[in-house]
C-alpha cells in the first residue's frame, strides 16, 4: 500500500527530487524556493516553476485548452498528455482538452496536486526529459502574449462575501451612526449574497456603463439614466473543486479540500443605483451588470508558504465557525486607473490578509444551511480594505464618497471611474525570494449603450 500523501505518479516516476519523502510532505518540493527552471523566468516574474497556475488559453491554430503559466509562456498540458508525459497519472487525459477546468479540478487534489507536482519536475533544471524533446517543446510552449485567455471554468453559481472589517466600518460610518457602523450580525457571521453567474467575464473584457434608476436625496422621485457613481471593489475570489450533496455541509476543516484555487477579481459596483434599489433585499442591477476574474487560478498548494493568522475576532463564534491554524494569505494587492490619455496611477495598496471572515469560514457558513456547492463556482471574498486609507479597496472609500478627489497624472481627477478609465488589478506574494503572483484583473468602462 503506499503511504498516504504519494500519488501514481510519485511511485511510477519516481524523479530524483522527490524520492525519500514521508507521508504528508509531497506538496513541499514543488514550492521548494531553491528550485529552478529551464526556462527562463525573468526576476519579478508572477510565474516562477513555485507557482504554476492553471488557466484555459487558445490560439488562432487550435481550440481552448489547459495551461499553465510558466514565465512568460505557457506550458500547453493537452500537448504534454498526448506525448505520454503524464501518464504515471492515472486520469483521462482528455480533460485538458476542453474549454474550462472544471472536469480536471473535479478529479480532485491527489490528481492535481500529483499533476502540478509532475509539471514542477518536467521544468526543474534538473530534468532532461522535456528539454530533449526540441519538437514537443516548440508545439508546448507558448507565448502568453500570442493567446487568448479564456475565463477558465464554468461557474455555476456566485456568491459575494462582505468580509473586511475596515470596509464594512468605512461604508457604515458613510451612511449610518459612525459609532454604530457595523450591524449587529456583523460580527458573528460572514455576510454575503447570492449573485449572478452570467455577467462574470474574463480580464480584459470591457464593461458599458450600467443603467438604471437613482434617486437624489432632494428627489420627490427616482430618475432613470446611466450611473454616475462607478466603482471598482479590489477582491480575491475562491474556486470550488468539490461538489456537494444538497443538505450536507462543509466544517472549516474541510473547506480547504473543496477549494482549488484563488483569482484576482474586479466586481464593479454602481454606488448611485445600489442606493436606491438595495432596501429591502441588497444589490441588484447595482452589481450584475458585470465582474472581472484574472485568467490565472493560483492553487491552495502553491499558496501554502505565504499563510498567515487570521485578525483576532472580537466576537466568540459559534462552533461551526470555529477553526485552527492560518487560514488567511498574506496577498500584495494594488489597484490602478489608467486614463484615457494613458496615464496611471495606483490608487490602492492592500493585502489580503487584513480578511476578518477567512474563506474556510465563508464556505463552512455557505453550506451550513445544507446549500450544496458545485465545482467551478465562484465565491468573492467582498471589498478588501486595510486600515489606512492607502488600504481601501474601493473609489467609494479612497475619495470618501467623492469629497476628497484623486489627483491624476493628466490634470484630471477621480471620484468615480470614468468612461474610459482601465482599472488593474494586481496581487503577489513574496517570501525567501520566490514570488506567486496572479498576473493581471483588468477591465475598461465603455460608455453606456442607447
Amino acid at each position: 500500500m503506499k503511504p498516504i500523501g504519494i500519488s501514481i505518479f510519485e511511485i511510477q516516476f519516481k524523479p530524483k527530487r522527490i524520492q525519500n519523502l514521508t507521508p504528508g510532505t509531497i506538496m513541499s518540493r514543488a514550492n521548494d524556493p531553491q528550485l529552478k527552471s529551464w526556462i527562463e523566468v525573468k526576476p519579478g516574474s508572477d510565474f516562477p516553476i513555485q507557482n504554476l497556475p492553471f488557466g484555459v488559453f487558445k490560439t488562432a491554430e487550435k481550440t481552448p485548452r489547459a495551461g499553465v503559466a510558466i514565465g512568460e509562456y505557457i506550458l500547453d498540458l493537452s500537448a504534454i498528455a498526448q506525448a505520454g508525459l503524464l501518464d504515471g497519472i492515472s486520469f483521462n487525459k482528455k480533460v485538458l482538452s476542453q474549454k474550462t477546468l472544471n472536469d480536471f479540478i473535479a478529479l480532485g487534489k491527489p490528481v492535481t496536486n500529483a499533476v502540478r507536482e509532475r509539471l514542477s519536475d518536467l521544468l526543474d533544471m534538473q530534468n532532461n526529459e522535456l528539454q530533449d524533446m526540441p519538437e514537443l517543446k516548440k508545439q508546448a510552449l507558448v507565448k502568453q502574449s500570442e493567446v487568448q485567455m479564456l475565463l477558465p471554468v464554468h461557474i455555476p453559481n456566485y456568491t459575494d462575501f462582505y468580509s473586511s472589517r475596515e470596509h464594512a466600518t468605512n461604508v457604515g460610518t458613510m451612511f449610518r451612526d459612525p459609532k454604530n457602523a457595523l450591524l449587529p450580525n456583523w460580527l458573528h457571521l460572514p455576510v454575503g449574497y447570492h449573485g449572478r453567474a452570467s455577467s462574470i467575464v474574463i480580464s480584459g473584457t470591457p464593461i458599458h456603463r450600467p443603467k438604471g434608476q437613482t434617486k437624489a436625496d432632494d428627489a420627490v422621485a427616482p430618475s432613470f439614466g446611466p450611473s454616475k457613481s462607478l466603482d471598482f471593489e479590489l477582491e480575491i475570489a475562491f474556486v470550488v473543486s468539490k461538489e456537494t450533496e444538497l443538505g450536507s455541509s462543509v466544517s472549516t476543516a474541510q473547506a480547504e479540500d473543496h477549494i482549488f484555487g484563488l483569482v484576482l477579481f474586479n466586481d464593479w459596483s454602481a454606488r448611485d443605483l445600489q442606493k436606491w434599489e438595495y432596501v429591502p433585499l441588497g444589490p441588484f442591477l447595482a452589481k450584475n451588470f458585470g465582474s472581472i476574474s484574472s485568467p490565472w487560478i493560483v492553487t491552495l498548494e502553491a499558496l501554502e508558504p505565504f499563510k498567515v493568522e487570521t485578525p483576532k475576532q472580537e466576537s466568540a463564534v459559534l462552533p461551526y465557525l470555529q477553526f485552527e491554524g492560518p487560514k488567511n494569505y498574506d496577498i500584495h494587492l494594488t489597484v490602478d486607473i489608467v486614463t484615457a490619455t494613458g496615464a496611471s496611477k495606483t490608487v490602492s495598496n492592500s493585502n489580503y490578509k487584513y480578511m476578518y471572515w477567512n474563506m474556510c469560514q465563508q464556505l463552512a457558513h455557505h453550506t451550513v444551511n445544507g446549500c450544496n456547492i458545485q465545482v467551478g463556482d465562484m465565491y468573492a471574498s467582498g471589498t478588501i480594505s486595510g486600515p489606512t486609507p492607502d488600504s481601501y479597496g474601493s473609489m467609494l472609500e479612497i475619495s470618501w464618497q467623492g469629497k476628497n478627489p484623486v489627483a491624476m497624472p493628466d490634470g484630471t481627477e477621480r471620484r468615480f471611474i470614468l468612461d474610459n478609465d482601465t482599472v488593474v488589478i494586481k496581487g503577489y506574494c513574496e517570501k525567501n525570494g520566490v514570488r506567486i503572483g496572479f498576473g493581471e484583473c483588468s477591465g475598461k468602462i465603455l460608455p453606456a449603450l442607447p
